[in-house]
C-alpha cells in the first residue's frame, strides 16, 4: 500500500524524543522500519515550527536548524517539511508555593502544525495520493481529519502514538484509525542519521 507519513513534530519530540539519545532521528529510515510489511513509504510529511532561543535553551534554534537541514539532505525528495509558528512571550503566573505570588515566566507556544497536518491529510486523501496514512500524533484536534479520510475516502489510517504505552492514546483518535501502534524506542534507536550528514557536513550536536 502506498503510504504517506504525517508527523506532528512537537508531539513526537515531547512524547518520545526529549531527553533521549534518539533526537538525531532519520524519519525516512524510521518508517521504512516501523511500517507494516504491506506498506511502502512514499513520503514523510513533517510538520513543525522554527523554535526561538529562550534563556534556558539558547542554542535550541541552531540545533533544530542543523537537524532540519540534515533531514532534508539525507531524505531528499521523500521528505516534505511544513512550518507553523513558534511564539515566546513573557506572562505572569501564580506560584504553586504559598502565598502563591505571581511571577513572570516565559511561555512558549507552537501554532499551526495540527491545522497544517489535518489539511494536508485530507487534501492528499481526496487527490488519491496514498492508500494508507501513517499519522504520528496524540493531538485530539486531528480527529475530524482522520474521520474524513477513513469514513468518506475509505483510506487506511495507522495511528503512531508518541510515548505510548505510558502515554495513553486518545480514544478519539484510535476510533478513526485501523490500527494503533506505539512509537517503539528500539525503532528510534535503530533509525538514527549518520553522525555527519553530507552534503553540507552537518554534524550531530554534541549533547544529542
Amino acid at each position: 500500500m502506498r503510504t504517506i507519513a504525517y508527523v506532528d513534530g512537537f508531539n513526537l519530540y515531547y512524547g518520545s524524543l526529549k531527553g533521549t539519545a534518539f533526537r538525531w532521528l532519520d524519519l525516512c529510515a524510521y518508517f521504512d522500519r516501523a511500517l507494516p510489511a504491506a506498506n511502502t513509504l512514499v513520503k514523510v510529511k513533517y510538520f513543525t515550527a522554527r523554535v526561538a532561543p529562550v534563556p534556558n535553551h539558547p542554542n535550541a534554534a541552531l540545533k533544530q536548524q542543523v537537524y532540519l537541514r540534515a533531514l532534508e539532505a539525507h531524505c531528499g525528495a521523500r521528505l516534505q517539511i511544513t512550518e507553523g509558528h513558534f511564539n515566546v512571550k513573557a506572562v505572569r503566573a501564580a506560584s504553586t508555593v504559598p502565598p502563591h505570588r505571581t511571577v513572570e515566566v516565559f511561555k512558549t507556544e507552537e501554532k499551526g502544525s495540527d491545522v497544517n497536518l489535518a489539511v494536508e491529510l485530507v487534501n492528499d486523501a481526496w487527490q488519491d495520493a496514498f492508500d494508507c496514512a501513517a499519522v504520528v500524533s496524540n493531538d485530539g484536534d486531528l480527529m475530524r481529519a482522520m474521520q474524513i479520510v477513513k469514513q468518506q475516502r475509505r483510506k487506511k489510517v495507522l495511528l503512531y502514538t508518541p510515548g505510548a504505552p505510558k502515554r495513553t492514546p486518545l480514544i478519539t483518535l484510535t476510533r478513526w484509525s485501523h490500527r494503533q501502534i506505539n512509537v517503539d524506542p528500539a525503532d528510534l534507536a535503530a533509525s538514527q542519521l549518520p553522525p555527519v550528514v553530507n552534503p553540507g557536513n552537518l554534524q550531530k550536536p554534541a549533547d544529542w
